[in-house]
């Protein structure tokens, strides 16, 4: 029987080597993996470490510079006309021959209509009458005073009895004209029986119709004329003080496609009781479709302001005193860091960048420094020390 051949001592140590070898290897690559992993986890960090910088585009600011600023005083109220009539009844009666009607065109002095004057033709014959017998009676005192006077001259009757006929006749005389005072009265209430237009206009309503019975001033027709139209608005104190008359404007009203002129003609002198505020009246463009009534609204001009000046929008008010936010740039001026500036608002306007764009809201302040970069309303609210970045032109702009 044969016996087994025992391995070689450098076998076992090459083999060994191999394990070893293998086992380095692995290691090695198991720790580059964790250095990798760990480079990339430090650049992460370094990243969240790292400020963001946030881009400004042109559309994202603007820019706090002189401007003229042209202030206004917004204004609202109801349309109606200069000259307004109501043709009321003047006596009590039945009415009667009312023909006009609602848009129908009237002249001033111009019969509208008729109060039944059966009752006043009477009194007027009445103190006609009156007036004719107290003539007849004055007619005989005077003959009496005068026969009785040629026989004083004459003894036949005493001086006492020639003051009496003087008496009756200044009694006769002063009958005669209660008379005739009476006959004028009688003929005014008939004269008021008419119903006439005071002015030349258009009949706006007619709450009464023939045949009914209206007491004394009882509204009959309205009568407007359209030629001389004007708004009524109700302002406060603060821009009552700064409304002049002559000051113009436009306004818009209703139903009509393009603005009215109008121009300041009155200010009441007192404020309203209840609401404080001060009336005025303005004067309106002579327009086709102007009508009594209607609801208009539109600004005036009341100056100019000028100043450094910013968007009224760009101001936050989130904290106890106005604020914007300033772009305060680096030294290069393409970077910069965000600012909560306060400001304190000195006037306010309006102002238009060009003929296209819309007016907007203006104010002026001494709290920013000409050409100052400023978020705009488009922008919301951005932590104080947030790094910026302004994309070329961003400071160009209005």
């Amino acid at each position: 029987m044969s016996a087994n051949p025992k391995p070689t001592p450098w076998l076992k140590w090459v083999i060994w080597a191999a394990v070893i070898l293998a086992m380095l290897a692995g290691v090695g690559k198991a720790l580059q993996a964790r250095k990798a992993r760990q480079a990339l986890a430090d650049e992460a960090a370094a990243a969240l470490r790292a400020p963001t910088v946030f881009e400004l585009t042109p559309q994202d600011v603007v820019t706090a510079s002189q401007r003229t600023l042209v202030q206004t005083i917004e204004v609202s109220g109801t349309v109606r006309a200069v000259n307004t009539a109501q043709v009321k009844a003047k006596v009590a009666g039945e009415v009667q021959g009312l023909r006009v009607r609602e848009g129908d065109r009237v002249s001033a002095g111009q019969i509208l209509g008729q109060i039944d004057a059966t009752e006043f033709l009477a009194r007027v014959k009445q103190a006609d009458e009156q007036a004719q017998a107290a003539a007849a009676q004055l007619a005989i005192a005077q003959r009496a005073l005068t026969n009785n006077q040629a026989l004083v001259g004459q003894g036949f009757i005493s001086a006492t009895a020639l003051e009496t006929t003087h008496a009756n006749l200044a009694a006769a005389q002063a009958n005669h004209k209660a008379a005739l005072a009476t006959l004028d009265i009688a003929r005014k209430s008939l004269a008021d029986t008419s119903l006439r237009s005071p002015i030349n206009g258009q009949v706006a309503t007619r709450p009464v119709q023939n045949g009914e019975r209206v007491g004394v001033d009882a509204r009959v027709l309205e009568v407007i004329d359209l030629s001389a139209m004007e708004l009524e608005v109700a302002i406060t104190p603060a821009d009552a003080a700064r409304l002049t008359v002559g000051q113009a404007g436009q306004v818009d009203v209703e139903g009509l496609p393009t603005p009215v002129r109008a121009t300041v003609a009155r200010i009441s002198p007192s404020a309203q009781a209840a609401s404080r505020s001060v009336m005025a009246y303005l004067n309106l463009q002579p327009l086709p479709g102007l009508r009594h009534g209607l609801f208009a609204k539109g600004v005036l001009q009341a100056g100019t302001v000028t100043g450094i000046s910013l968007p009224a929008s760009s101001v936050r008010n989130d904290k106890p005193q106005p604020y914007v936010q300033w772009v305060k740039l680096d030294a290069d001026g393409s970077k910069g860091q965000i600012v909560h500036q306060p400001i304190q608002v000195t006037d306010q306007g309006d102002w238009s960048p060009g003929e296209t764009q819309p007016t907007e809201r203006y104010i002026t302040t001494n709290s920013i420094a000409d050409n100052s970069i400023l978020t705009s309303v488009k922008i919301g609210l951005m932590q104080e020390k947030t790094s910026v970045r302004l994309i070329p032109g961003s400071a160009r702009q209005p």
